[in-house]
């Protein structure tokens, strides 16, 4: 059960029913971890800046990758919600994330991805080199942004529990399935 209740547009303030109905237009769904971020709509406009970023990478990866990278990212900090999300996204997709083909550009963002949750401090030469064969500086620095703003939607959602969305049922399953 999660730590924080959901702010619910109905029994908010009116200045939180702005930012909810504002969430609502902007991304058509309050989900749990946006409801529990409600509470400081400072803290969810800066999370919120993971949107910016997903936008920004897209065109550089791919959604598929931009997805994997998430999915890489939130399967090292073991974030039952985030790769759940990631998961879905995935099997809509067409893939099983159990079985993942991936060529060189897509193992190095997949690396990169779960080194930056695993230690960011290690994130190796070699590897960097990997990365610098496929993506120019601006592309790294966004790519390493967004994977940061992924690790603190994987941070807020496993310190505060927050529960699963109901529209992610249907593809959970128990974390040490997810993480083997």
């Amino acid at each position: 059960m999660s730590r924080i209740p959901l702010v619910r547009r109905e029994t908010a303030p009116p200045d939180l029913q702005a930012v909810y109905d504002k969430v609502v237009q902007e991304h058509g769904v309050v989900t749990n971890m946006k409801a529990t971020l409600l509470h400081s709509p400072v803290a969810l406009h800066a999370v919120m800046e993971w949107y910016s970023l997903f936008e920004r990478v897209k065109p550089v990866l791919g959604k598929r990758l931009a997805i994997l990278f998430c999915h890489a990212i939130s399967r090292e900090n073991a974030c039952a919600l985030c790769l759940t999300f990631m998961r879905r996204e995935l099997i809509e997709g067409g893939e099983d994330p159990a079985n993942l083909v991936l060529d060189a550009r897509e193992q190095a963002v997949v690396a990169f991805g779960r080194q930056l949750a695993a230690d960011a401090n290690r994130v190796s030469d070699e590897l960097y080199g990997q990365l610098a064969q496929y993506f120019n500086h601006t592309e790294i620095v966004d790519l390493t942004v967004f994977g940061g703003l992924m690790i603190v939607n994987n941070l807020v959602n496993s310190a505060l529990q927050v529960d699963l969305d109901e529209s992610l049922n249907a593809y959970h399953i128990q974390p040490e399935q997810i993480l083997a």
